[in-house]
């Protein structure tokens, strides 16, 4: 009889386990689900203008294009 009320427990254990492993996976999934509607929010609201630099000159060391320095 003793091993039936360990069984029970144990598998009342197991149970509150599972619910709470599932309340947790839900709130991170919705944590998850907000900060990504966030970013594209943040995304949508720049809508991807492109950054003026300015005038730009050619860096004969790396043959990239970079902004001019004021005053330069």
């Amino acid at each position: 009889m003793p091993q039936l009320i360990a069984l029970a427990l144990i598998g009342a254990g197991a149970v509150a386990g599972y619910r709470w492993f599932s309340r947790q996976m839900e709130a991170a999934r919705e944590a998850a689900a907000r900060a990504e509607a966030e970013v594209r929010g943040a995304a949508a609201a720049t809508s991807g203008a492109p950054k003026d630099l300015g005038r730009l000159e050619l860096d004969a060391a790396t043959g990239v294009y970079k902004p001019k320095e004021p005053g330069a």
